[in-house]
Order: structure tokens, then C-alpha cells, then sequence
């Protein structure tokens, strides 16, 4: 390799930069190709199952006829996944979402099989499952992720709530119609797979173990700045528990985690992490920070008071992260079936 430090043309740092751009064009690229490639298989999966629905085919009268199609589509398909199984649930899907409207057949033709096969065993509207591919497309959600969201009913949640914040009057209408847009009032936590409560440290000790998941339930626009951020101030050090910077929003915001129920008090402490915040770190052409309080349950009349006279932006939301113990050995199972499969 050419000796950068030698170059008259090119810095070091100039071709590491170049190195990153080309680098991120193959990732991209790659991405896309898979994309493509589940899109083309869903695709196939929907043709085969249609077949199967035109031909009356069903588990009364068609298994032989299905097993014997399964051996023969396997034996020119090996990687496919056209076990018998399989075969009975791309009919399935066929008939879940054949008489659906266009976008419902536009959304789940862009889902992982497996996200597919989780969504049709709920009994979910077609607005419902628009909103779960839509959640996975823009988080990234994994097979898992999505599971616990069905398992929470975490559609009912989301769109429910009502906001708990201050944003309509601590900052500028666009700004705070955006806030709104990007805060929810409810996150969920199953991720970090706990069976039991969990006290502050380790919730947080947890999130940042996976903080590119919690970031992904987050949202888009997130970057994380840190976690027990020291705020230096009058010889007194002060820690704010996850810190991070939203690129849209021009903030930092601050998350202060909470296992128990709300109480007004937590605002209070917010409210001065924000000032330290903005007096000591908020760069002149950055907004206002932002505090968000997570809490295990609220009552949003108790927080609507507790905010009244609250002049910096604080929103308050619940989270969700316990996991049954059955459905964790379930988990469990799951993750010894794919290990022995990948030996």
C-alpha cells in the first residue's frame, strides 16, 4: 500500500474520509441488495400461496399433494424455506392479505418473513399492521422486538396516551409540534429481556449494554452524547443518567430514568439539569435542551401540575420492559434452535 504520509496529493485524513464514503456506498448498496432480495422472495411466497388457494388445495384433501410439492421445490430450492410448513403459510398470507388495500400488501411485501408469520397470528385492523411494518422499517425492529411490542399491545399504547409535556409553551410552535412528533409517551423496553425489576443503575447499565436497540426505539435523529454526564457547576458535580443530541431537533436531550411511579419532585431536578445544561455545554446556534423523564407509571393530571410553572421543556413518559418467565424460556429455546442450526 502507497505510503499516505508521502503523497503529495492526499493527507492522511482526506483518504480515510474517502475510505469512509466508499465504504458507507458498499454498506448502502449491500442493504439495498437485500431489500431487494426479501422483497423478491415475500414476492414468491405470495404467488406460491395464491397457487395453492386456486387450486383448492387444503390440510384435508391436499397434504400429500403439498408434502410432495415441498420435496421436489426443496430439492431445486434448498435455501428457500419451502418445507410444508411453510408451504400452508405463504396460503396463509396469501388469504390474510389478498382482499387487503394496496398499502397493506405494499407494507407486509417489505417485512422479513418471520416479522410476517409474527403479525398473522394476531388479529390486527389493516391500519394496525401498516403501523407495525412502518415501526420496523424506520427501528430496525428484530423478529424479537417486534414480539414483544404484539405481546404489550403496544398499538393501543402509543396512540392512546395522552402527551405529558410542557412543549406548547416552553418552545416555538413548529419546534414544539416536531417535540411532539419525536417524543412518545410510551417506550418500549422488553429489549433489555428482564424477568424481575430492576433498580435504577441497572436499567440503565442495561440500556446502554444496548443502546443502538434503545436508540432505534428512540427513534430517528438520535445521537448518544453519554451516560452519568457530569455537569461541573459551583464546585458541585451533578450526573445526568443518558445524554444524547437529536440532529432535527438542534438539542441536547436529557433522560433521567425512574423505576417507580411519577412525583412532581422529578421535575424539579429535570428543570436544573436543563439550566445547567444550557448555561454550560448548548452551543449558541443549538435550541433549548430537552429533559424526558422515564417513569414505570404516571398520572398525566399529576404531571400536567407538576409542569404548570415549569419554564424549560420537560416531557414525562412510562416504559415497559418486563418479560414473563415463560415467554423468556421461550426466548430461550429460540436462541439454542438458531445456534444449533448455524453448526
Amino acid at each position: 500500500m502507497t505510503d499516505l504520509t508521502t503523497s503529495k496529493h492526499f493527507r492522511e485524513e482526506e483518504y480515510y474520509e474517502l475510505l469512509q464514503q466508499a465504504v458507507a456506498v458498499i454498506e448502502s448498496s449491500r442493504l439495498q441488495i437485500a431489500k431487494q432480495i426479501n422483497t423478491i422472495t415475500i414476492s414468491s411466497y405470495w404467488v406460491i400461496g395464491k397457487l395453492l388457494e386456486e387450486r383448492k388445495l387444503d390440510s384435508k384433501y391436499g397434504d400429500s399433494v403439498v408434502k410432495q410439492l415441498s420435496v421436489d421445490l426443496k430439492s431445486k430450492f434448498p435455501t428457500m424455506g419451502l418445507s410444508t410448513r411453510n408451504l400452508w403459510n405463504m396460503k396463509r398470507f396469501y388469504l390474510q392479505y389478498y382482499q387487503c388495500d394496496k398499502k397493506v400488501q405494499q407494507a407486509v411485501a417489505l417485512l422479513p418473513w418471520g416479522h410476517n408469520l409474527l403479525l398473522m397470528n394476531y388479529d390486527l385492523s389493516e391500519e394496525y399492521v401498516v403501523f407495525y411494518a412502518n415501526e420496523v422499517f424506520s427501528k430496525g425492529w428484530s423478529r424479537d422486538m417486534l414480539r414483544h411490542a404484539l405481546k404489550s399491545n403496544y398499538h393501543l399504547a402509543i396512540q392512546t396516551d395522552e402527551k405529558s409535556n410542557n412543549f406548547s409553551t416552553t418552545l416555538p410552535a413548529k419546534q414544539a409540534e416536531y417535540a411532539n412528533e419525536v417524543f412518545r409517551n410510551n417506550y418500549n423496553l422488553g429489549f433489555i429481556d428482564a424477568v424481575e425489576p430492576l433498580k435504577e443503575l441497572a436499567l440503565e447499565r442495561r440500556l446502554i449494554k444496548k443502546i443502538t436497540t434503545f436508540i432505534m426505539e428512540l427513534g430517528n435523529g438520535f445521537s448518544f452524547i453519554g451516560n452519568q454526564h457530569i455537569l461541573e457547576y459551583n464546585n458541585k458535580e451533578y450526573r445526568v443518567d443518558l445524554l444524547f443530541f437529536h440532529r432535527h431537533l438542534r438539542s441536547m436531550v436529557a433522560i433521567e430514568l425512574k423505576i417507580g411511579e411519577f412525583k412532581p419532585e422529578y421535575v424539579g431536578k429535570m428543570n436544573f439539569y436543563l439550566s445547567l445544561l444550557d448555561k454550560l455545554e448548548k452551543a449558541p446556534d443549538e435550541n433549548p435542551s430537552i429533559g424526558i423523564i422515564l417513569c414505570a407509571e404516571k398520572d398525566h393530571l399529576d404531571v400536567e401540575l407538576a409542569l404548570q410553572d415549569i419554564h424549560k421543556p420537560i416531557g414525562v413518559a412510562e416504559y415497559q420492559y418486563l418479560i414473563p418467565k415463560n415467554k423468556l424460556q421461550v426466548l430461550v429455546t429460540d436462541e439454542i434452535k438458531k445456534s444449533r442450526k448455524k453448526k
